[in-house]
């Protein structure tokens, strides 16, 4: 009995690795030149690996036509799933359609699609962006004590997350305990490291001298960082990002960035593989797969330094 029992376990074990064998994933990212976007395409290619699942990786360069094309070309390798990153999360709905028809699974991460509902054998992977704004704006505010002028970077205005990160600046400054706070300008630096400090110059240059510079992301911050240092006004100006890229907690190591908030690359590139097998696999799957944001400042840093 023993050596039956064995036996059959060998053999199933085989049966799932030869399944996952099996499996061939096309991923479209909407840009390989980012430093957040890049944890997440490498967890997926560790996962990948473990799996043993055949992946393929290409780089949309931010160009919604590419990544189109990019989809259709793996429709037309068929593929058994499809990992996209959209460069435009306002295109969902037509990738959606696009894959759907042609029967093969599909796994939105980190940006979450427009599509008001998910079809069978579609999910998104990601964090609540609802979260991360209002994680950072409410610590900005506590900072602050509820009164001060600031100034707004704003990732692409075509993203989702830009968007929903910027209202939830709005809301939490509506709230009482924060009413003192006023956003005297409010720019797009594209989720781009010089972009932000250009803009950060010239709104320093044009004589605004903000209590905080809040950023959609990181790598903005890190740009307001570099400014505000080449201004000598660091000391006086609080900087707060979202991502809680290696880059930015070195930042905040440092005294300079004094919050940010940890989305979990690794995280949402591990779940958006697992889930594209699942869906493979007709397993159940929701349409939803959440990854927590947390905040992270001075006092907490320690516990996240290396867990990208």
């Amino acid at each position: 009995m023993k050596r039956t029992s064995l036996l059959l376990l060998a053999v199933t074990l085989m049966a799932l690795s030869a399944a996952a064998q099996a499996v061939t994933v096309g991923v479209s990212m909407a840009l390989f030149d980012d430093n957040f976007l890049t944890a997440v395409r490498a967890s997926m290619k560790d996962r990948a690996q473990q799996l043993g699942v055949q992946i393929q990786f290409e780089d949309a360069e931010n160009d919604i036509g590419r990544q189109l094309n990019e989809i259709q070309n793996f429709i037309a390798q068929h593929v058994d799933a499809i990992i996209v990153n959209p460069v435009d999360t306002d295109a969902t709905p037509r990738m959606t359609r696009l894959v759907a028809s042609a029967g093969i699974a599909l796994v939105y991460v980190n940006r979450m699609p427009a599509d008001r509902e998910l079809p069978p054998r579609v999910s998104f992977v990601g964090s609540d962006e609802k979260q991360s704004g209002t994680l950072q704006m409410t610590e900005v505010c506590r900072l602050l004590g509820g009164k001060g002028d600031i100034v707004v970077l704003m990732g692409e205005l075509t993203n989702q997350s830009a968007r929903q990160r910027t209202r939830d600046i709005d809301d939490v400054i509506a709230r009482p305990a924060c009413r003192g706070i006023r956003v005297v300008d409010r720019q797009a630096a594209n989720w781009k490291r010089t972009a932000a400090a250009d803009l950060v110059t010239n709104w320093l240059s044009g004589g605004l001298r903000p209590a905080a510079v809040v950023a959609n992301d990181d790598e903005m911050a890190i740009g307001a960082i570099q400014a505000l240092r080449q201004a000598q006004l660091l000391g006086s100006t609080m900087v707060a990002g979202i991502d809680a890229t290696p880059d930015a907690l070195a930042e905040m190591k440092a005294g300079a960035l004094r919050v940010t908030v940890f989305q979990n690359a690794p995280a949402q590139g591990r779940g958006a593989l697992d889930t594209a097998v699942k869906l493979v696999r007709h397993e159940p799957v929701p349409s939803f797969v959440w990854v927590p944001f947390e905040l992270v400042t001075r006092d907490n840093l320690a516990s996240y330094l290396g867990r990208h």
